[in-house]
């Protein structure tokens, strides 16, 4: 049960850092919500859900294939904590004002779909942490991979939809002391969590 739980509680963080993180997926939600109302910023938001399931299914079809998956995960699990330690310290980087919202304007939810396809971000993630721990999680049992996929994507798209809430009701949330504390305790969390994946990479190459 309780390991259940580590698998919603890791997904639901991963989602809820990945869905408030300054992006080019962000900035169209908050653009086409200030532009053309909390509507047309919620069909940004809900985007990945469209566009993450093809890139999920070759992400794991290509790591099942693999050969000598211990070390190829080891590998992977350094580029993982490389990539959570440089989007941490991007997020204590941020700035005010830093999030352009110079978007055209229309069809939000396919523009919300390119821009997610075009995103590295989505195949950086599921390559080096969000593949390997939907394997982890099949090893200890199928309701994990149910459950951390529905923390990671209902924190995912549910951040971005409140985001489009509160933009919409205070137009200077966006640049407001509360969202950037908010950013920066998030990447000092995912700073730590690639530290721990330094370990993870460690351990399956047998450095430890």
């Amino acid at each position: 049960m309780l390991d259940l739980i580590e698998f919603l509680a890791l997904g639901s963080f991963l989602g809820l850092a990945a869905g408030t993180s300054p992006g080019p997926l962000l900035a169209v939600t908050i653009s086409e919500t200030l532009q053309h109302g909390k509507w047309e910023g919620i069909k940004v938001a809900i985007s990945p859900l469209i566009t993450d399931l093809p890139i999920i299914l070759s992400i794991l079809y290509i790591l099942s294939h693999v050969t000598n998956y211990n070390s190829i995960i080891g590998v992977i699990a350094f580029f993982g904590a490389s990539y959570l330690i440089y989007s941490g310290v991007e997020s204590l980087k941020i700035k005010k004002d830093s999030v352009e919202l110079n978007v055209e304007k229309k069809d939000a939810l396919k523009k919300g779909i390119i821009v997610n396809f075009g995103n590295p971000h989505p195949y950086l993630f599921w390559i080096s942490i969000g593949g390997p721990i939907i394997f982890k999680s099949m090893n200890t049992h199928i309701s994990a991979t149910i459950l951390f996929i529905l923390g990671f994507y209902g924190f995912l798209v549910g951040s971005k939809v409140g985001i489009t809430l509160i933009v919409e009701k205070s137009k200077s949330f966006i640049n407001s002391k509360y969202y950037f504390s908010i950013i920066r305790i998030l990447g000092i969390a995912q700073i730590v969590f690639g530290l721990t994946f330094i370990k993870v990479g460690l351990e399956s190459l047998k450095f430890i």
